[in-house]
């Protein structure tokens, strides 16, 4: 499989194809795409799509604990692998350490859970789902009154180190951090952040965070690649423009035959960044996935980059946050 080194939008990644990895310093060779699964809890929607997804050999699969689909994401994984249909070298799973979880004596057992429930060795990559902590019989369901306002990054990050050592997991990252948490974690770690997942589309492309992860080795991935529109509103979101009907990236489309979807994700992984679109669709999956036969010009990826917002353009506000001193973005909702 070709690897790339992390880059960002300002160089053209072209020569890719659906097996192809970006390569952090830390040696992690990530998939540039892969199947996301957040609010994939229907246990015969989500089997259907994982089992189309591995037929289409899509590399890589994206879970966390939070998402309540682990066993569901074990039950399919361990039927493949008993028949002989996929080998666990052949898969690249990720997942994340809740929220609940950020403290030193709780990353090992969740870590186990979720291994459990993956039935699973280990996993390739374990992220810190998010920066901000909560109380271990909280969730974000919580609220500000679930906070622990205690978090500690730099000792949660010790114990993530010691659980590759276990060989628990390859490679460990973080999500939701943003450029001055990951610095901290940076200056103080013995194994250092192989990816970071942010949210990054077209209106909210994290410009700091991706010159700073280029400069450092650190892989990223976008979620919510074409803005996550299915959300419901009120779950953690607001409104924003859909990517999906921009009239730059409608325009795009048209020049290459292609659709707005398959344009979003060609511009992440032509600037280096992974994706991990979801779908319980199969011809949306087929879709997802067949993005490696055409090439953004120079000029049209300048097109999409000045699209950027910033922190307006922002999706996911997490306003029961906001009171935690680690919350890592603008507190602004509007």
């Amino acid at each position: 499989m070709p690897a790339r080194v992390a880059s960002s939008a300002a160089t053209m990644l072209t020569n890719l194809g659906p097996r192809s990895v970006f390569t952090a310093s830390t040696g992690l060779k990530l998939p540039v795409i892969g199947l996301g699964t957040f609010l994939s809890t229907d246990e015969s929607t989500l089997v259907k799509s994982l089992n189309a997804a591995l037929e289409l050999r899509y590399p890589l699969i994206d879970t966390a604990f939070l998402y309540d689909n682990e066993h569901i994401i074990g039950k399919v994984l361990k039927d493949w692998m008993d028949n002989g249909k996929l080998r666990r070298e052949d898969i690249f799973i990720t997942t994340k350490l809740p929220p609940q979880g950020i403290r030193v004596e709780h990353v090992k057992e969740f870590l186990e859970k979720q291994l459990k429930a993956l039935q699973l060795e280990y996993v390739d990559l374990y992220l810190i789902h998010h920066a901000v902590g909560y109380k271990y019989d909280s969730t974000i369901m919580s609220g500000s009154e679930g906070l622990d306002l205690t978090t500690d990054h730099v000792a949660v990050w010790e114990e993530m180190e010691n659980m590759v050592d276990a060989g628990l997991t390859k490679y460990i990252g973080l999500s939701n951090f943003n450029v001055r948490q990951i610095e901290r974690i940076m200056e103080n770690a013995r194994i250092k952040p192989s990816n970071l997942q942010i949210e990054l589309h077209i209106f909210q492309q994290s410009k700091e965070e991706q010159e700073y992860c280029e400069r450092n080795g650190i892989l990223i991935t976008s979620y919510a690649t074409m803005g996550s529109m299915g959300v419901p509103e009120g779950f953690f979101v607001r409104k924003i423009d859909n990517p999906l009907t921009n009239a730059d990236v409608l325009a795009i489309a048209k020049t290459h035959n292609k659709t707005a979807a398959q344009v979003l994700l060609r511009h992440m992984i032509q600037s280096g960044i992974a994706v991990i679109p979801k779908s319980s669709k199969l011809e949306r999956l087929k879709e997802n996935i067949d993005i490696f036969d055409f090439q953004l010009s120079k000029l049209e990826m300048l097109r999409l980059g000045v699209l950027d917002r910033g922190e307006y353009g922002r999706r996911f506000i997490l306003e029961g946050m906001f009171s935690h001193p680690e919350y890592p973005y603008s507190r602004k909702t509007q």
